[in-house]
């Protein structure tokens, strides 16, 4: 199988750059939205669009738990995790929902009433903890539960910088394990790294390439990203909402950032419909906004710097 690294972000890193993230040399992340019933990271969104910016091709979200043995609040906390996801980003049914568990007290009926309400809703769920807290979990009885185990357990010191080549002759000794988070201190970053251990660790960041294993519900109507007519991305070009279709004209490039320069996502041709949700003026282009998964966008050039259009709109 194809090894990747894959980094995990919280509010303390949001002043990565796109150029950090490239940088780090990571394919995927995950993003803390949530803890407890009473904090979103106000962040989060910002490191989704410059990771995707930098190139990142896959996105999950984790929340730290906070509910010890409480079944009731890890209820709450299951459901105020995805309440709070669900406002800042486009969910696609099947994605990759994390439980973060890394406290004494936690227990495995609690984690296993938290990953229920999350699957229940649809997504796929995780589970993450480190390998010295594994005796106070049932991991046999929470496997049934969980579609994806991240273990953390680093063979350097705790801040000691690593590489992207983690030395597996100390990887954890644990079943199911799918993603080992063997770093928190990735190339002197301050950013925790991870290495995928299985190809179902890469399938489940893209919730059209892994199987759903409960029914999924109903896809609810996108929420508006922003309630302002105008705003301003992290790249500083001002976009304006407006919904429509745009049929291409002639083949376009669809790229991660509204300027010619931005990563590439893929090249539609001639006669491609893209719905979008907001324009802005960038670099001599009119420019549109695609809606994707997992709150990320695409944007592509729609009229030059005369406003002649490349296409038609409705």
């Amino acid at each position: 199988m194809t090894r990747e690294i894959i980094v995990d972000v919280a509010s303390y890193q949001s002043d990565l750059t796109v150029a950090d993230y490239k940088s780090l040399g990571a394919t995927k992340a995950i993003v803390k939205v949530t803890e407890s019933t009473n904090y979103t990271n106000p962040y989060a969104n910002r490191e989704v669009n410059r990771a995707a910016e930098a190139g990142y091709t896959g996105f999950a979200f984790y929340h730290f738990g906070k509910f010890g043995g409480s079944v009731s609040q890890a209820v709450a906390e299951a459901n105020y995790f995805i309440a709070q996801t669900k406002a800042k980003f486009n969910l696609a049914p099947g994605t990759l929902m994390i439980l973060d568990a890394e406290e004494t007290n936690q227990t495995t009926d609690a984690v296993i009433a938290f990953l229920d309400v999350v699957r229940k809703a649809g997504f796929h769920t995780g589970f993450y903890t480190y390998k010295y807290l594994l005796p106070q979990f049932n991991l046999e009885a929470i496997k049934p539960h969980m579609d994806f185990f991240w273990l953390a357990d680093y063979p350097l010191a705790n801040g000691a910088a690593a590489d992207r080549n983690p030395d597996f002759n100390y990887f954890p000794s644990a079943n199911y394990v799918d993603l080992w988070q063997y770093t928190d201190n990735l190339l002197g970053y301050k950013v925790d790294g991870s290495i995928s251990v299985t190809d179902n660790a890469l399938k489940l960041f893209n919730p059209s390439g892994a199987k759903v294993e409960s029914k999924p519900v109903a896809t609810p109507a996108p929420k508006p990203v922003t309630s302002q007519t105008t705003w301003t991305d992290d790249l500083g070009v001002k976009w304006t909402a407006e919904k429509g279709t745009f049929t291409l004209g002639s083949a376009i490039n669809l790229r991660w950032g509204a300027t010619t320069t931005s990563s590439l996502i893929a090249t539609l041709p001639a006669g491609s419909e893209v719905n979008y949700d907001a324009w802005a003026k960038s670099g001599g282009y009119i420019w549109i906004r695609q809606p994707r998964g997992n709150g990320q966008f695409g944007y592509l050039v729609c009229r030059d710097s005369n406003g002649q259009a490349f296409g038609t709109f409705k």
